[in-house]
């Protein structure tokens, strides 16, 4: 198209095809600049906010392909009267085919045109584009024979250690490192099923694997006019299984020569595909050298585009519907400025402490941060239910600052203050990052993308529960089995003299270390004050009791399952006001969230099962069941009735939140019963395998 056939002119109405905090951010923008939005949603989403957010919101039913059905989507936005779609991130916002059919079908793709998502979403094609533009590439084998034997083969000459990555998508999907011939084939299987799992397309590409690389990905804009400039860079080091966890811009301790050379190389890549809308240029930063290699183009909008937002003073959003309505780029190259520093922090569903496994459910508390002016998109509220059929990010917490100093301490600050209970999250996880020496300090090269696993045993070594934890979980459970008037209130002159020198006993175990038992005795010395003795088995001496000189909660209603008290406590040591939460916990007999001091600590009362194995009684294990609502991807070619296994073989793959488990044998024996085969859905606590004890 010349540019003198263009013409400009704005949107009118834009249908969202997406899921989640993203349709919030799209709608926000595009209901500033007037302009009408539909949103859609499946059945299991029909309790988020997003399915609320919209001038219109239309059903899918109860599909959870939905989203992804290019000719239903066109056809509703067609149905609903929209001029445009804006595809977001993940689903379909790299699909070339859904960019074609869109404007096939009279609609503004608010996005780059199809060519470009051709070329650069497919990996191997990119490398030899990358090449003849004059961008830097990783060395490795880009090209169309997938031959298991003949991969392998270009590992070797490649040299290990070796990156295998899916030609198409991101995320972390279908990428697999490898650090001997001896993994490659397995490991090769596994990015295969993931790849086509995820992006319909199995094809891959095997690269030289850099060991100490930092991620560091430049945002770039374009219009229909010719015009390309570079947003400044972000740091996207810290990531748990290749996806991120901390983005932060600008960078941390690249010097301004690297720093105009990356914007300069990532605005070629850009040009070199006609390049229309916003798009990041990834690269792959080797710490030791100071070298930097194109690793690919993202042509949609980022997940962590906010942190460019904040340093910026943009709104990427509103680039992409004044570029998608055929208006020229807001700012030019010379006029972007990068002033502070911003961070963000993924909050996923997930157990860091338990190798990042999956969570979802019901969320039953939500509190969210609100010092320090924190911008926080988040795709749920308190009461919804998080699903296993999607990703498991599910918000973003996102501060900014005049320095990088100032940034984290906001940040610190605003995880603090940053509480949920249902599913199990990574907050205190992200705390614990934030917090280490090597995100934190001066040193750049300690940034790098191996920083979870390298740290991985201080990152999540367990954490001894405090007794003021245990004296609060005690007292929450005195109070919640009052009458609500009773629950220390304040005004109710409940615990009187008639409870005095009552004494209560209670057990409890750490939820995160199931192992030890842990002993409470409260002993009421006044209306409102208490005597605390923790104790436990393991103990060498006793600990010092606890005197609680003043407790209730802000309210007259005791803990009960579901909202959370703010509890008001007085220690002779200090003071506090912690949220305590009552909810079911699913090994034992029920849980008690505490946040103290700006940590959630969960402890339980242990079940009749727990304390059984804890008396002796033998545990015996010879089955597995699904650690998490799944999907069965593949059985191991040993796992077959009769078969013989040894401890932490592989039995089988399965699938949650868009990301694959294995599950690994717990002892050596013979398999007596395969209960599910590939593409089964099971729930939670299903038996996979059965087995019995060798003779």
């Amino acid at each position: 198209m010349s540019q003198s056939s263009i013409v400009a002119k704005p949107l009118r109405s834009l249908y969202i095809a997406n899921r989640g905090e993203i349709v919030h951010r799209i709608s926000r923008t595009a209901s500033r600049m007037g302009i009408d939005t539909t949103t859609v949603y499946t059945t299991p989403d029909a309790q988020l906010p997003s399915a609320t957010s919209a001038f219109t919101n239309l059903s899918l039913g109860d599909a959870t392909s939905g989203y992804i059905d290019i000719d239903r989507v066109v056809a509703t936005a067609k149905n609903a009267g929209c001029d445009s779609i804006h595809p977001g991130y993940g689903f379909l916002s790299e699909n070339a085919t859904f960019a074609r059919k869109v404007r096939e079908a009279g609609l503004i793709f608010v996005g780059p045109p199809q060519g470009a998502i051709e070329s650069m979403g497919a990996k191997s094609t990119s490398k030899e584009i990358m090449i003849a533009a004059n961008v830097p590439v990783v060395p490795g084998y880009h090209g169309s024979n997938q031959d298991a034997a003949f991969l392998l083969e270009q590992a070797k000459e490649i040299g290990f250690p070796v990156l295998i990555k899916a030609i198409l998508g991101g995320g972390g999907k279908g990428m697999r490192i490898v650090q001997s011939a001896e993994e490659f084939p397995a490991a090769l299987a596994s990015a295969k099923s993931e790849a086509k799992s995820s992006f319909g397309d199995e094809n891959v590409l095997v690269e030289k694997y850099i060991r100490t690389p930092r991620h560091i990905e430049v945002q770039v804009f374009a219009d229909k006019y010719g015009n390309v400039v570079a947003l400044g860079e972000r740091d996207c080091s810290v990531q748990r299984r290749h996806q991120k966890v901390l983005e932060e811009s600008p960078a941390p301790g690249l010097d301004e020569d690297t720093r105009q050379n990356l914007w300069e190389k990532a605005r070629l890549a850009a040009r070199a595909v006609g390049y229309e809308g916003a798009g990041t240029v990834e690269f792959i930063f080797d710490n030791d050298s100071g070298d930097f290699y194109f690793m690919e183009m993202n042509t949609r909008l980022q997940v962590e585009h906010p942190v460019t937002e904040a340093v910026t003073n943009t709104d990427l959003v509103e680039w992409q519907l004044l570029v998608a309505a055929g208006f020229p780029l807001p700012k030019t190259q010379e006029e972007v400025e990068i002033t502070g520093h911003a961070i963000e922090a993924r909050i996923y569903c997930e157990d860091a402490f338990k190798d990042f496994l999956p969570s979802s459910g019901k969320i039953v508390h939500m509190q969210v941060p609100t010092t320090g002016d924190p911008r926080l998109d988040i795709t749920f509220k308190q009461n919804s239910t998080v699903s296993p059929l999607y990703d498991p990010m599910i918000g973003k917490l996102i501060v900014n600052g005049e320095s990088r100093d100032e940034a984290l301490r906001k940040l610190r600050r605003g995880l603090q203050e940053f509480e949920i209970v249902g599913p199990v999250t990574n907050i205190e996880f992200v705390k614990r990052i934030v917090e280490h020496e090597g995100f934190a300090g001066d040193d750049p090269s300690a940034l790098e993308t191996g920083f979870i696993s390298k740290n991985k045993k201080v990152l999540t070594a367990p954490e001894q529960v405090p007794d003021e934890v245990y004296a609060q979980a005690a007292l929450a459970q005195i109070a919640g089995r009052a009458t609500p008037l009773d629950a220390f209130s304040r005004f109710s002159g409940a615990f009187n003299s008639w409870s005095v020198a009552q004494v209560r006993s209670f057990e409890f175990i750490d939820t995160r270390d199931e192992k030890s038992l842990v002993s409470v005795k409260t002993l009421q010395t006044g209306p409102h004050s208490f005597r605390v003795i923790v104790s436990s088995p393991l103990d060498t001496e006793p600990r010092e009791p606890l005197e609680v000189k003043s407790v209730y909660f802000a309210d007259s209603n005791a803990v009960t399952s579901g909202p959370s008290r703010k509890l008001h406590i007085q220690f002779s040591t200090g003071q506090y006001v912690n949220t305590v939460v009552a909810a079911p916990a699913q090994s034992t007999g029920g849980s008690v969230h505490v946040f103290h001091r700006g940590t959630h600590y969960s402890i339980a009362q242990p079940s009749p099962a727990w304390l059984q194995t804890a008396l002796g009684v033998k545990e015996t294990k010879n089955s597995v069941v699904a650690p998490m609502p799944c999907k069965v991807v593949r059985l191991a070619p040993g796992t077959t009735v009769g078969s013989k296994v040894e401890k932490d073989d592989e039995l089988l793959v399965i699938e949650s939140m868009k990301m694959e488990t294995v599950i690994r044998a717990p002892h050596a024996g013979i398999v007596k019963r395969v209960a599910h085969e590939a593409g089964d859905i099971v729930k939670q606590g299903t038996l996979l395998v059965e087995f019995e004890e060798e003779e």
